[in-house]
């Protein structure tokens, strides 16, 4: 078992004190002694996990770990955000404790209710998002356009939609087929393509 304090801070030395002492103080109270820092300076808690140190930790950490922070909201400033992390931990079968909200996330019957939360927001996102695509859909069919890619023929003619007027001249001055390929960017096949569509 490892444990990991977790600490993001602003660029104020002050904040990064004062979480440090929090986490130290619940770890002695608890009898568990930090092994390693984890710290976020002057990172925002909108990006990614991946993006910060956290990212890293999440990645190394095994069953039994501990991860021991100020509060959630270091964890990510963002619902979901902090959700993920969190089922992420659960599922590795490693503990969450945070001192300000006095939280122990992990083999415990207030993390089986917040797994239930978790799941039951990730299903709410899901059919949001579902409904959001359906909508625009719609949308886009009652404007009249077509929806998905072309199919058959027309799904190759796109390749020169636009430069038919260049190819032309170009053949018209007598260039050759591999010299317009790459004159235009095109592939070889694309332009014989466009010859057959003539």
């Amino acid at each position: 078992m490892t444990v990991y304090g977790y600490l993001r801070v602003s660029t104020d030395k002050q904040d990064c004190d004062n979480q440090k002492i929090g986490v130290e103080a619940l770890a002695e109270k608890l009898g568990l002694p930090i092994e390693s820092w984890i710290v976020d300076n002057g990172v925002s808690g909108t990006k990614e996990p991946e993006k910060r140190q956290l990212g890293k930790l999440l990645k190394k950490i095994k069953s039994g770990d501990v991860i021991i922070c100020s509060e959630l909201s270091r964890l990510g400033r963002k619902l979901f955000m902090v959700i993920s992390i969190l089922e992420h931990c659960m599922k590795i079968g490693a503990k969450v404790l945070t001192v300000k909200d006095g939280y122990e996330l992990g083999d415990n019957v207030q993390s089986k209710v917040l797994a239930f939360a978790f799941g039951l927001v990730a299903e709410l996102e899901r059919d949001m998002i579902s409904k959001r695509t359906k909508e625009a859909l719609s949308r886009v069919k009652a404007q009249g356009r077509s929806i998905g890619r072309p199919k058959g023929r027309k799904n190759i003619r796109h390749v020169w939609s636009g430069k038919e007027k260049q190819i032309n001249r170009l053949l018209k001055l007598g260039v050759g087929k591999t010299k317009i390929a790459r004159m235009t960017g095109m592939s070889l096949n694309s332009v014989y393509s466009f010859l057959k569509q003539r």
